[in-house]
């Protein structure tokens, strides 16, 4: 069950990637709350998607080779997780935190929690 959860998570990641960095200006506009966080930087949306790609290059090789793929698997879940948190520090100083705090439940803290999950819970030789 492991695998297939960290599989799926490299999929959707990994579009997430792709789509940042080969069409980062739509992906600006497409994605629910991006453009509330300031101007269109298609560098940062790259430097981010790059992060993103390699994530989910972690998430896949733990899918495909759990014993050799679990540091990657913790690597991931580390980004995710400080990502998330930068998150919740942003949300925390809005004027309205839950409503982004439920805006981003879907795209940044489920996986943060799924990759944290993963990373604690699984068994190395899973």
């Amino acid at each position: 069950m492991s695998r297939i959860l960290s599989g799926g998570l490299a999929v959707a990641l990994g579009a997430n990637a792709l789509a940042m960095l080969l069409a980062s200006f739509w992906w600006y506009s497409a994605v629910p709350g991006v453009i509330a966080t300031g101007a269109y930087n298609p560098h940062f949306v790259r430097d981010i998607g790059a992060a993103y790609l390699v994530t989910a290059g972690g998430l896949a090789w733990f899918a495909w080779r759990p014993v050799q793929g679990w540091p990657a698997l913790v690597a991931a879940a580390a980004f995710l997780v400080l990502h998330a948190g930068i998150h919740i520090f942003d949300a925390s100083c809005s004027s309205n935190p839950a409503a982004d705090l439920i805006r981003d439940l879907p795209g940044v803290y489920l996986p943060a929690v799924l990759a944290a999950g993963l990373a604690v819970f699984a068994r190395r030789g899973a």
